[in-house]
């Protein structure tokens, strides 16, 4: 990192409609600058001559565009959209060429079977909310200007960002984008699946029959395997050693709807922690499970276990049976984010949800400075793309082709349900294919809490990543927030309710298993949404939500313990002050400081008042240098700025490690060796410390605890016959005594010896 760069938050003032007095219609889209684009809709054509494979052809200036072809048919339909920026027309005509794709005229490609031109001035303007333009029947004409049989439906029109055919229309800079990628460019909207807690509380099994060990119960060990999808847990082994064994352990899985993968039970016998046998299992549809929204616990069920015969599932008469509550909480909020930036609180079932409390508006406007990341391109091309993220829902821009100063221009709205919510806005290089990684560029991320209601926040934000060579600033991206409220009432009340929702704190989930559902969260949504066209990659989804933020690093702990040192600042200053107090370095305010603890030693009725009109106080003089800005990355808060490369080569190398250097191994062992040394030695002091207070009475050092009992007495007496304001007043008086003794000063009868 260079010493120049600035990772500071620019206000900016862009040309948007919430900014200015506009003299003409405006649509809903007034947090972005309005980009014209010319739009074709190439709807289908008809009479056209046989035989022939007919595909349509645009061109406009340098740019050309064409439709899929149709198979020996007069009459094909397209209904295709085609976008073109007005910034970037080179030409006033649009020429609207038919060709037949079977027939190649040498040097000439594929012959024209008619056109339509038109000029790009007379287009129509039209601005949503009107409804969309009527295409019509235009006459096919000839190479040589004459009328020919075939007419060609379409239409076209000027429009702005806002129309609702951009986001499926094929833009003219995407031709460097091969055809089975383009729509990887196109921007879409994401929904995250619901997520429920999947309970499976095993309480225990009757009647086992045991395969390896020929019913010899004691010399196997019996556990619970359960599976959902691609993820299987197991319990603990039981420790009742007969054919009716018990566990009562909760194994808990996150389960996405719609519930198309069944829970899948079986009790396994375990030899020697390395055979295992399949007793019985259960398939259990999850559409069956009770889902339910409080604390009152689920109904217990006995399942049959099913044989299992050379691998396949065989009922029988008599059956084991396996004792279980099995439910679908949904009186949690699935965590799949850090808690700390969190966009979602709501919980699973939405008999539990709130009304909104308001809407925010996020304008993603363009990006300047980008820097170029080596994606199997030039070196000097950035294919960007941004991504959006609160709650459930997931925007994605289109993909700007080759630009260091992409422009979006695109806005989205999200209801809120909770201000303490953090949204999360990445910026992508678009790797355009499967082969190829979606590069991240920087995240920024704002809370809502720290935005003031109907404001439009405009500013631009570094956008910096950490890379295993340092800290990289990648470029800058603007944005417009607005957080809208309807009911200011509504939202100061989310503040006096619990952050989470209650079952949270009714029935807590241990640190282990909110870890285990987190990862099983984020692998859900991330296979989901790489299944969606286009797909939402699996390093973008990760990205933004963190998915590897547990992971160790030695910077990050780092960070943390200056942001705990940094706690105690407040009370390394109040010591400070006091010493200087009690050593008389300003008489004028210690003096002071011994009539207000007068006060309040003799009037303790003031002392709570006198607090709370303090924090009063400066919370209003503090009022007028309230921070105008929204927070941003600190790199110095985050020691991203100073960090070695020994640090980043271990906070990059992924868990399990790859690193086959054994001499890089050793030095990360013998560093958290020296961590874990200094921990141990802190934790040590803290119970010698601990130990020594209890040792005061346990009469192990027998003189020790005599004195400490006599005084004891003397003490409790002292206290009990002379006043605690006298107390406390000696005790102050003593404390904060002149550290010029006075007699000092007095006349001694030494200066008069020889």
């Amino acid at each position: 990192m260079t010493s120049h760069e600035d990772f500071s938050v620019k206000e900016t003032r862009p040309n948007i409609s919430s900014r200015r007095i506009s003299t003409g219609p405006v649509s809903s889209f007034d947090l972005v600058e309005h980009m014209q684009y010319l739009y074709v809709r190439v709807v289908k054509a008809r009479e056209l001559p046989l035989p022939c494979d007919p595909y349509v052809e645009l061109k406009l200036g340098n740019y050309t565009g064409t439709t899929m072809p149709f198979q020996k048919t007069p009459n094909p339909v397209w209904n295709q959209v085609f976008a073109f920026s007005k910034d970037r027309i080179q030409d006033i005509t649009m020429e609207i060429l038919v060709k037949d794709r079977v027939v190649v005229v040498d040097g000439q490609g594929h012959p024209t079977i008619g056109k339509f031109s038109f000029i790009v001035p007379e287009a129509p303007m039209r601005i949503p909310p009107d409804s969309a333009l009527a295409p019509e029947w235009y006459r096919l004409e000839g190479l040589n200007g004459v009328k020919i049989r075939g007419e060609l439906m379409l239409s076209f029109w000027i429009g702005t960002q806002a129309d609702e055919a951009f986001s499926e229309a094929w833009h003219a800079d995407v031709t460097a984008v091969s055809g089975d990628f383009v729509s990887t460019t196109r921007s879409k909207v994401y929904l995250s699946p619901r997520l429920w807690y999947l309970r499976v509380n095993v309480i225990e099994a009757q009647d086992l029959i045991l395969k390896i060990n020929n019913n010899k119960v004691e010399a196997s060990d019996l556990l619970v395997k359960a599976g959902l999808g691609n993820l299987f847990m197991r319990s603990r082994v039981s420790k009742n050693k007969s054919v009716n064994p018990e566990w009562n352990e909760d194994l808990m899985f996150v389960a996405a709807e719609p519930f198309d993968d069944p829970l899948v039970v079986s009790v396994v016998e375990q030899v020697n922690r390395k055979e295992e046998h399949c007793i019985g299992m259960c398939v259990i549809p999850l559409s069956d499970v009770e889902r339910r929204i409080g604390a009152a616990p689920p109904a217990n069920k006995w399942y049959n276990l099913s044989m299992m015969v050379e691998g396949q599932q065989k009922d029988v008469k008599f059956a084991s049976k396996l004792h279980m509550r099995i439910s679908l909480d949904g009186g949690y909020h699935v965590l799949d984010e850090p808690t700390n930036n969190i966009s979602d609180l709501l919980p699973s079932s939405k008999l539990l949800w709130r009304p909104p409390i308001g809407v925010l508006e996020l304008g993603i406007l363009n990006a300047t400075g980008l820097s170029p990341i080596m994606n199997n391109r030039p070196s000097d091309q950035v294919w960007a793309y941004c991504v959006a993220k609160y709650g459930t829902k997931w925007v994605r821009t289109r993909t700007i082709v080759d630009s260091l100063e992409p422009k979006w221009n695109e806005q989205y709205t999200w209801e809120v349900y909770d201000p303490c919510t953090v949204i999360n806005i990445g910026v992508f290089d678009n790797g355009c294919g499967s082969n190829k990684l979606d590069l991240c560029m920087g995240k920024v991320r704002i809370r809502l809490s720290t935005l003031e209601t109907d404001r439009v926040y405009t500013n631009s934000y570094p956008l910096v990543v950490l890379t295993p060579f340092g800290l990289k600033k990648m470029g800058e991206i603007q944005l417009a927030v607005r957080f809208s409220c309807s009911s200011l009432l509504n939202l100061l009340n989310q503040y006096a309710q619990p952050l989470l929702p209650k079952l949270h704190y009714i029935l807590p989930l241990s640190i282990y298993q909110l870890a285990s559902l987190r990862h099983q969260a984020a692998y859900i949504i991330a296979t989901r949404l790489s299944r969606a066209e286009p797909p939402l990659r699996k390093e973008v989804v990760d990205y933004m939500l963190d998915a590897n933020a547990h992971q160790w690093s030695i910077r990050r702990s780092r960070a943390n313990f200056n942001r705990i040192i940094k706690l105690f600042d407040g009370i390394v200053a109040l010591y400070k002050w006091f010493e200087k107090i009690r050593k008389w370095t300003n008489p004028i305010v210690t003096g002071i400081v011994h009539i207000i603890f007068l006060v309040l030693l003799f009037f303790p009725g003031v002392i709570l008042p006198t607090m709370f009109f303090y924090f009063c106080g400066l919370g209003i003089w503090r009022y007028r240098r309230r921070p105008r800005q929204i927070a941003y990355i600190d790199t110095e808060l985050s020691t991203a700025s100073n960090v070695t490369p020994e640090d980043l080569a271990e906070e990059f190398d992924p868990f399990p490690s790859r690193n086959n250097s054994i001499d890089d191994l050793r030095r990360r062992y013998d560093l958290l060796r020296s961590l874990g040394g200094r921990i141990q030695t802190v934790l040590g002091d803290i119970a010698t410390l601990g130990e020594r207070v209890q040792s005061l009475v346990s009469w192990r050092d027998p003189r020790a605890t005599f004195m400490f009992v006599l005084f004891s007495f003397v003490a409790g007496v002292m206290a009990y016959l002379v006043p605690f304001r006298i107390l406390a007043f000696v005790a102050f008086i003593y404390e904060l005594r002149h550290p010029r003794n006075f007699l000092r000063r007095m006349p001694a009868r030494s200066d008069t010896m020889i």
